[in-house]
C-alpha cells in the first residue's frame, strides 16, 4: 500500500516492491513516528490548518494505533512501504478521510528525519546510562581488589601498579566515551519538521510548536540540510566504534589474564563456554565475542560513510540504508556494554598470582635507579648500574630484593640497608605521585 500512487499508470514489479520496502527495518521507529505525528497535528490545529475537531479525531486515532501496537493487538507487518505508510494507512482505515489530512505541510523526508533524530537521541541517552553502569562496575570491582599487580609495556612486565588503577584506566576511557555521546546528543538536538521535502511549505506553520512538543532545543536552520543531514548518525556510530575499541582492549586483557599463563582472574561460568572435545577447557567466549563484534560496528560506520560520500542534496533513496547500519551498531554496542558490566561484576581476582608475577619480573628495578638518584647519582649512571645489577640477578636466579646488601653494594657504594624498604613492592606505590594509584575510583 502506497502514499504516492497518483502519478503512476502501472504497478511496480513485485521484486521492486520487496526491494523498496523498509518496514522490516524501520518498524522500530513506530513510537517516534507517532510522536512526531501527534506534535504535527497539534501544530496544525494551532495554526488553523486543521479544525479542533479534526485534530481531536487524528490524535485519538494515533493514540489508539500506538496502544494497539504496544499491546500486540496489531502487528507491524504487511504490504506497506515503511512505518510511515503503515501508521497513516491504519489511521485512515480507523477514522476515515480525515486521516488523509495528517500529511498536510509535511513530507516523508522531514518525517523520517524527525523520527531518526528522536530515536537516535533517546537511544544515545541509553548508551550513556550503560556506559555509566560499566564505569560503576569497574570502580566497584577495583575498590574491592585494590591489590598490587604488574603493569606492562610492550606486554612485558614493567612496573608495579594496582589492579584498581588498571581498571580505573578503562573507567577513564568510558568516561570520555560518555562525554562524546553526550556531545553528539547536544549537536543533533534540532527539529527537522517543517523542512518539507527540501524547501519548506507554503503553509504558515509554527515550527517552534513542534520543537517544544518533541523536546528539541531548536528547529534546524536550513531546510535542505535538515532533510539530508545524517551526520549525527555518523557521529554516534563513530562514538560507538571508539566505545567498542575500548571494550575490545579490555576484552583482550581479560582473555590474557584468565589464561593459565597469567591466571590473574577467573571468569564466571555464566560468561564462559567449554570445548566439545577438551573437557578441561573454560573459554572466555563473552570477551572474545565483544572483541570480534568490534569489527562489526566499524563496518557499519564505514558502510554509512560510503553510502553518503557521493550524494547530492537533498534526499536520495540511498539514505534508506542509514537505518539498518545504525540499528545494528546500536544494538551491538548496547549488548556488549551490558555483557562487559556483568563480566566485570562477577570475575574473581587472584591477588596471590598477581603478586607472584611481580616478584618474578624485576618490577622494582626503576625504583633502585630512583634510590640511587636520591643518593646523588646521575639518572643515566643509575640506569646503567641497575642494568648490570639485573644481569647479575638473572645469572644468580635471584630477585633484586633477595640479594644481600653486600651483593648490592658491589654495584654502587651508595647502596645501604635502607634500600630494602625503598624497593618493597607495597611501599613503592606510596612514593612520589604513585600514591594516586591507591585512590580507588578517581
Amino acid at each position: 500500500m502506497k502514499l504516492w500512487g497518483g502519478r503512476f499508470t502501472s504497478r511496480a514489479d513485485e521484486i521492486m516492491e520487496q526491494f523498496n520496502t523498509s518496514l522490516p527495518v524501520d518498524h522500530r521507529l513506530y513510537k517516534e513516528d507517532i510522536a512526531g505525528s501527534l506534535a504535527h497535528v497539534t501544530m496544525l490545529v494551532h495554526c488553523d490548518l486543521l479544525t479542533p475537531e479534526e485534530g481531536e479525531l487524528l490524535v485519538g486515532g494515533l493514540e489508539t494505533i500506538l496502544n494497539d501496537i504496544e499491546t500486540g493487538a496489531i502487528k507491524i507487518e504487511g504490504n506497506y512501504e515503511d512505518i510511515h505508510s503503515f501508521v497513516e494507512m491504519h489511521l485512515t482505515e480507523r477514522i476515515g478521510d480525515t486521516g488523509k489530512k495528517l500529511h498536510t505541510a509535511r513530507s516523508r523526508n522531514d518525517q523520517v528525519a524527525v523520527d531518526m533524530r528522536l530515536y537516535a537521541k533517546g537511544k544515545a541517552a541509553q548508551v550513556m546510562d550503560s556506559l555509566q553502569m560499566l564505569i560503576d562496575s569497574l570502580n566497584t570491582k577495583g575498590a574491592a581488589n585494590n591489590v598490587i599487580m604488574p603493569g606492562y609495556t610492550h606486554l612485558q612486565r614493567a612496573q608495579v601498579v594496582t589492579f584498581s588503577h588498571h581498571l580505573g584506566a578503562y573507567a577513564q576511557m568510558f568516561k570520555r566515551d560518555k562525554k562524546r555521546v553526550g556531545n553528539a546528543i547536544e549537536i543533533l538536538d534540532e527539529n527537522p519538521l517543517g523542512c518539507g521535502a527540501l524547501a519548506g511549505t507554503t503553509h504558515n506553520i509554527d515550527r517552534d510548536v513542534t520543537t517544544a512538543l518533541l523536546g528539541f532545543a531548536k528547529p534546524v536552520d536550513n531546510f535542505l540540510d535538515g532533510v539530508s543531514d545524517r551526520d549525527y548518525l555518523l557521529e554516534l556510530m563513530s562514538d560507538f566504534s571508539i566505545v567498542m575499541m575500548h571494550l575490545s582492549r579490555l576484552s583482550e586483557e581479560l582473555i590474557l589474564w584468565s589464561s593459565q599463563e597469567f591466571k590473574f582472574i577467573d571468569m564466571a561460568d555464566a560468561y564462559s563456554t567449554g570445548s566439545s572435545i577438551m573437557p578441561q577447557k573454560k573459554n572466555p567466549d563473552a570477551a572474545e565475542l565483544i572483541r570480534g563484534k568490534t569489527g562489526r560496528v566499524y563496518g557499519s560506520l564505514f558502510s554509512l560513510l560510503t553510502t553518503l560520500k557521493g550524494l547530492p542534496l537533498t534526499y536520495n533513496k540511498d539514505m534508506q540504508e542509514d537505518k539498518e547500519q545504525f540499528f545494528d551498531a546500536l544494538d551491538t554496542v548496547m549488548d556488549c556494554l551490558e555483557i562487559m558490566s556483568k563480566m566485570i561484576d562477577t570475575l574473581h581476582v587472584n591477588a596471590d598470582n598477581m603478586k607472584a608475577a611481580i616478584k618474578a619480573g624485576f618490577l622494582n628495578a626503576t625504583e633502585v635507579a630512583d634510590y640511587l638518584v636520591g643518593k646523588g647519582t646521575a639518572f643515566r649512571d643509575a640506569h646503567e648500574i641497575v642494568g648490570k645489577l639485573i644481569i647479575y640477578c638473572e645469572q644468580q636466579k635471584k630477585a633484586i630484593e633477595d640479594l644481600t646488601v653486600e651483593e648490592l653494594a658491589k654495584f654502587s657504594e651508595q647502596i645501604t640497608d635502607d634500600i630494602y624498604d625503598y624497593i618493597d613492592y607495597e611501599n613503592i606505590i606510596t612514593k612520589g605521585n604513585k600514591h594516586l594509584m591507591k585512590q580507588v575510583g578517581k
